[in-house]
Formats: C-alpha cells, sequence, structure tokens
C-alpha cells in the first residue's frame, strides 16, 4: 500500500519539474486517489510535498538550461524583472499565492523565479498555501466527479485542460519575449524574439 503513496509523490514531482506546461499534478493525484482509493488527505499532502520538490528543483536547474538556450540580454532582463518582483515584498507573496490559487500553470512562475535567481524559498511558502489549498479542493471535486460519473479521462483533454495548456505557453511567451526592462522601467512595451544563442 506504500508504493501507491510513493506514485503520488512521484508523479506529482514529475508533473512539476518539467519546465514547459504539462497536465497540473493534481490530475495523478486524483487519478491515484481513484484508481486505488487512497486516502483523500495523504493524497494532497504526499503530493503537494512532491509538486513543491518538483518546483524546488526546477528553479535550481533552469538558470543553466538558461544560459545554455538564451541570449544574455534575455537572461538579464528577467533577472531584472526577478529583482522588481522582490522589491514588492509581501504584495509579490499575496500575488504568489493568488495566482497559485488559479488553475493555471505555475511552471512560469517557476521558470521566470529560477532565471531571475530568486531563491526558492522566496517563493515556495506563498506557492504552498495557494498549491495546498487548490488541491485539495481539486482532488476532493475529483473524488466527488468520480463517484458520479466515470469522466475521470474525459476531463484530461477538456476545453479547460486545452484553456490551461495554452494560458501556461501565453505565459511563458510572455515571460521570454516582452523586454521586462523596457517595460517596467519606461512603460514602453516591446517585444523581443532575438533571445536564442
Amino acid at each position: 500500500m506504500w508504493w501507491q503513496y510513493l506514485l503520488v509523490f512521484i508523479g506529482a514531482l514529475f508533473f512539476d519539474v518539467v519546465p514547459f506546461p504539462f497536465p497540473p499534478a493534481f490530475t495523478i493525484m486524483v487519478f491515484l486517489q481513484i484508481t486505488f482509493g487512497l486516502n483523500i488527505w495523504l493524497v494532497i499532502v504526499i503530493g503537494v510535498a512532491g509538486s513543491i520538490l518538483g518546483r524546488y528543483i526546477l528553479t535550481l536547474y533552469i538558470p543553466l538550461l538558461a544560459g545554455r538556450l538564451f541570449k544574455r540580454s534575455k537572461n538579464e532582463d528577467v533577472q531584472f524583472l526577478g529583482k522588481a518582483m522582490k522589491e514588492k515584498g509581501w504584495r509579490s507573496q499575496l500575488v504568489i499565492v493568488a495566482y497559485s490559487l488559479l488553475p493555471l500553470p505555475t511552471t512560469p512562475l517557476f521558470v521566470a523565479g529560477g532565471m531571475a535567481k530568486i531563491k526558492a524559498l522566496y517563493i515556495i511558502p506563498a506557492f504552498f498555501i495557494g498549491k495546498f489549498t487548490s488541491d485539495a479542493i481539486t482532488v476532493h471535486l475529483g473524488k466527488y466527479a468520480s463517484e458520479h460519473a466515470n469522466t475521470i479521462t474525459e476531463g484530461a483533454l477538456s476545453w479547460k485542460s486545452l484553456a490551461s495548456l495554452v494560458v501556461g505557453l501565453l505565459l511563458l511567451s510572455a515571460l521570454l519575449f516582452v523586454d521586462w526592462r523596457s517595460l517596467i522601467q519606461k512603460q514602453h512595451f516591446q517585444l523581443k524574439f532575438k533571445i536564442w544563442k
């Protein structure tokens, strides 16, 4: 029985360690909870722990990956965005909590944090609050839906999951192609597409 909870941890970690929008970790949590009839609160706690570790690992390796993929000017631009975010203090923390509560991929948040070389401990506490709350609600809703209609596989390719993927890709594109320094310092919106090495 313990190996099923290990699958929850590994699944959530895998879903949240990748640097591009992937299905939310709660999908694997819901799937495994329903498949094995696991204790819902253990699934939530173990799944959120796996997600947090995955996001932490993402913030560690993304600066190395970004350094190899993107021009120095793009990395400096995102680092400038990170510094501006840190200067906002508790307001930034509120934004992270609010963003984590939304049904949007949090990958862009951690890619930006990692590229900006913001310490994970600055992001993770606020992320934990939002993640735990939203996953608790979503896993309970998933359990309820499975008990009342057998549509878990249909939900994986619903308009909501596709819209979530599109929004995640748009947010990553904004992170990469918007000239953040120009926008924040001069209030001038500018796109830069020559960011690759």
